[in-house]
């Protein structure tokens, strides 16, 4: 799609926008326009949301400078972190969404396809690039793969969404082996394609269809993943519209047979290898530092600071003040994790310092930082407010004193759709009700035992369904439990399961 086709499109959404807002359209035919968008109206359809791509979860100087801009020109007081690496933008009424979508365009950031049957925005391991340890950085294949699928948008019509991740180390942060198409990174500069997979209604791993594969063919795998798709997507039940349930309709190696065929196909077309260009850090840095949310980059000298805002949700006014801090800082940047974390990389120690000290008050401790959805306080098809729980529960954790580790990471949806990633969780909850007495109570399921790591992958086992109001009191009493072990809940629960299935099943599981 060319610019000049974003422009008409962009003026139709402003005019279905104003029929939506002056009630001349339904919220049904609303959401299916705007999802293209990547905006969507909030529950009760008085005021809409914006999802802003961030391809490899690069919120660069210039792109966080337009985002303060924007707070600050129509008051946004809500914004969010997604574990797909985009900032959500929330609460905006007719005139911001519409002002903001073109904007965005014009400050190079992509809202097209946020939303919708669309190619989703490509994931990236947050640290890929400055990251000790990892394989070789994959960021140059994301801004390949992101320009190439953006380029499809309006040419193609898929069943539904396809997301695309990149991994840099077996740490798997983009879930590239259980994505819709994934690029886990080898020692060896090259790729495992994995495809097929994907969380929320009937998770599925990925299939490996490739080893060893180039970074210079991942196009060719993009393009035969999306015909595939086309080819073999359920276009009838939107609700198996996925490409995981291919795995389902033509079995494993049915489908494997399928994206052979495909992927032959397009190499015998060619024309789309890319050459990969690394972008090394040139910056240097001094001085020492160190501290629970200060990670030394593989440069020399150079540090990341790892803010994670409760829920993934910063405060507007703490973005115009990490803005106004790093305006000046040579190559800094910030990046966006799949658990709703950010980095900001590339800093001195001097820098780190000052980074820290506009970043405070977010996680301090490993539960502090579990992952947790917009909710349903905001989402159409929540049904359970996520981050109304996350701040009850980390306040609970503050009451009890608990010490770092002593709970885990927990992640929260507010509905089936795994928006929080519950199913990877060591502790994962979903939303939902819960019948008592013949009356809906607000209830969440209960996920135990969920893992993301290469080569540790596993889903986590629906253990149960426990009402909303009584979640703080379970986790208290493990938390209770783990510490007086003297442990953390990782050690703990290797010859501990029975036991955290004792207190679910005997006093709080309905």
């Amino acid at each position: 799609m060319s610019q000049q086709d974003w422009t008409v499109s962009i003026q139709e959404f402003q005019e279905m926008t104003r029929k939506f807002y002056a009630k001349e359209i339904s919220v049904k035919d609303y959401k299916g326009f705007s999802g293209f968008f990547g905006s969507y109206a909030q529950r009760g359809g008085n005021a809409s949301m914006l999802r802003l791509r961030m391809a490899g979860g690069q919120l660069t100087k210039e792109r966080l400078a337009f985002l303060t801009s924007s707070i600050r020109t129509h008051q946004i007081n809500k914004v969010h972190f997604t574990t797909c690496q985009t900032v959500q933008l929330h609460n905006l009424d007719e005139k911001a969404v519409c002002a903001l979508v073109p904007a965005a365009l014009d400050h190079g950031i992509i809202v097209l396809g946020g939303g919708g049957d669309f190619p989703r925005n490509v994931m990236a391991s947050p640290l890929s690039g400055v990251e000790q340890g990892e394989y070789f950085d994959v960021l140059p294949c994301v801004q390949k793969a992101a320009d190439y699928l953006l380029s499809l948008l309006g040419n193609i019509k898929m069943p539904r969404k396809l997301k695309v991740g990149f991994s840099n180390s077996p740490a798997n942060a983009t879930h590239a082996t259980f994505r819709d198409l994934g690029f886990a990174a080898r020692p060896d500069g090259t790729f495992d394609v994995y495809a097929a997979g994907g969380l929320g209604n009937n998770p599925r791993m990925g299939l490996k269809v490739a080893e060893g594969v180039q970074p210079s063919k991942i196009l060719y795998y993009i393009q035969a993943m999306v015909d595939t798709f086309i080819a073999h997507g359920n276009y009838e039940n939107r609700a198996k519209a996925r490409t995981r349930y291919m795995q389902e309709s033509l079995g494993e190696e049915g489908f494997r047979q399928a994206f052979g065929e495909k992927l032959q196909a397009v190499l015998e077309m060619g024309n789309l290898d890319v050459a990969i260009e690394p972008q090394p850090v040139q910056k240097t840095g001094s001085g020492e530092l160190a501290g629970p949310r200060v990670l030394a980059q593989k440069q020399p000298g150079l540090y990341a600071v790892q803010w994670h805002p409760i829920g993934g949700s910063p405060a507007p006014e703490q973005l115009i003040a990490l803005e106004e801090t790093i305006r000046d800082m040579d190559q800094v940047e910030v990046r966006l994790a799949p658990d709703e974390t950010a980095y900001i990389i590339n800093l001195t120690a001097a820098e780190a310092e000052k980074v820290l000290a506009v970043t405070e008050g977010g996680a301090k401790t490993l539960f502090e930082r579990s992952v947790a959805c917009i909710g349903a306080s905001i989402c159409q098809v929540g049904a359970r407010d996520s981050q109304g729980l996350m701040e009850r529960l980390v306040e609970m954790a503050r009451e009890k004193g608990f010490a770092d580790g002593v709970l885990p990471c927990i992640h929260i949806s507010g509905c089936t759709s795994s928006c929080g990633t519950h199913q990877i969780g060591a502790l994962g909850f979903h939303g939902g009700v819960k019948s008592m007495d013949g009356k809906p109570q607000p209830a969440f399921t209960l996920h135990i035992g969920g893992e993301d790591g290469q080569g540790q992958e596993q889903f986590g086992t629906v253990t149960g369904v426990i009402l909303e109001q009584d979640i703080p009191g379970f986790l208290a009493d493990l938390g209770e439990l783990v510490q007086s072990a003297g442990t953390t809940y990782d050690v703990w629960i290797k010859d501990h399961k029975k036991d955290l299935l004792a207190l679910a099943n005997n006093k709080y599981l309905v």
